[in-house]
C-alpha cells in the first residue's frame, strides 16, 4: 500500500501541523495560522486530520454540517463540505466519536490530500492527530512542510523527538523524500526557555538521527490565548497585537512564501496514471 504515496504532487503546498502530545495547542495553532496567512493575502484551507476526535470546528465555533468524512463516502463533493470560518478562512472538518470510522486508509489519506490541495486554496493546513500513528506518517510524507508542535515540559519534549524520529524511520523505510520537521514552541515563558527546548531537542536529533529541526517560532503562554479558547474566537482576531498573535505572523508571513515558490505540476498522461 505505500507505492500510492506520491509526495508532493499536489499544486497547493501543504504544511501538516502535528505533535506528539494532545494538548500542546496544534490546533489553535493551525487554526490562527491559517487567519494569518489570509491576513498576508493568501487563500488558506485548514483541514482537521483527526477522524477520532475531531474538534477544529469546535476550536472556531463554526457548525459544519458535511466533513471529510462525506467527501471520502462520494455523498458530497468538497465545495459542500468546506464551510467559511472567522478571519476570512475556510476549513473541512473531520468526523468525531466514531470508533468505526476513526482512522483513514492509506488511499484515503491519498484521496483527501490530493482533494484539498487540488481545490481553489492557495495553501493547506492540515491538523494532524496527535502521536506517530499511519495518518501522521502518511500525512507527513505527503507535505511541503512538518510542524511540530511541542511545550516546554519533558514528556512532551520526549513525545515531540518521537514523532521526529517515526517520520525519519518511516522516510526510510520506504525511501522517501520527506521535510525534516520544523519545532513551534508553545506555553513557554519567553524567546529564552524555547530557545532552550529547541536546543536540546535539536541536540538530541542531530546526535541519533543526523537531522536538525528548524525553529519555527513559539508563543507564550497567554491569557488571550485563552481566553480564545473558552470563548471559542480565535486570539489572533480577539487580540491581534498580543504577543502570541505576532508569532504566529510571523510563522505565517514565512509559509505564505510556499506559494510564491510553488508550480503547478502537469498531470500524467492516461498512460502513465495506468502504470502505476
Amino acid at each position: 500500500m505505500t507505492a500510492t504515496l506520491t509526495p508532493r504532487t499536489g499544486t497547493a503546498p501543504f504544511v501538516l501541523v502535528t505533535g506528539g502530545k494532545g494538548g500542546v495547542g496544534k490546533t489553535a495553532l493551525a487554526a490562527n495560522l491559517g487567519i494569518e496567512l489570509a491576513r498576508v493575502g493568501r487563500d488558506p484551507l485548514v483541514c482537521d486530520l483527526d477522524f477520532a476526535l475531531a474538534n477544529l470546528d469546535v476550536v472556531l465555533g463554526v457548525p459544519a454540517p458535511f466533513t471529510a468524512r462525506d467527501v471520502l463516502d462520494g455523498t458530497r463533493p468538497l465545495e459542500d463540505c468546506v464551510v467559511e470560518a472567522p478571519g476570512g478562512i475556510h476549513i473541512l472538518a473531520a468526523g468525531s466519536g466514531s470508533w468505526a470510522r476513526s482512522t483513514l486508509g492509506p488511499l484515503e489519506r491519498v484521496r483527501l490530500h490530493a482533494a484539498a490541495v487540488e481545490s481553489p486554496a492557495e495553501i493547506v493546513v492540515g491538523d494532524s492527530p496527535a502521536g506517530i500513528g499511519d495518518d501522521v506518517l502518511d500525512f507527513a510524507a505527503l507535505a511541503d512542510r512538518v510542524l511540530v508542535v511541542t511545550t516546554p515540559e519533558p514528556a512532551a519534549v520526549t513525545d515531540a523527538y518521537g514523532v521526529i524520529k517515526a517520520i525519519d524511520a518511516f522516510a526510510r523505510d520506504r525511501q522517501l523524500e520527506v521535510p525534516t520537521p520544523e519545532v513551534f514552541v508553545n506555553m513557554v515563558r519567553d524567546a529564552a526557555e524555547a530557545r532552550i527546548v529547541i536546543e536540546k531537542l535539536s541536540e538530541v536529533c542531530e546526535r541519533f538521527l543526523a537531522r536538525v529541526p528548524r525553529f519555527a517560532g513559539w508563543m507564550p503562554r497567554s491569557r488571550a490565548v485563552l481566553r480564545g479558547a473558552i470563548e471559542q474566537r480565535p486570539f489572533v482576531l480577539q487580540d491581534p497585537k498580543c504577543l502570541a498573535a505576532r508569532q504566529v505572523g510571523r510563522l505565517a508571513r514565512r509559509y505564505a512564501q510556499l506559494c510564491e515558490r510553488r508550480r503547478p505540476i502537469p498531470a500524467p498522461n492516461a498512460s502513465a496514471r495506468d502504470g502505476r
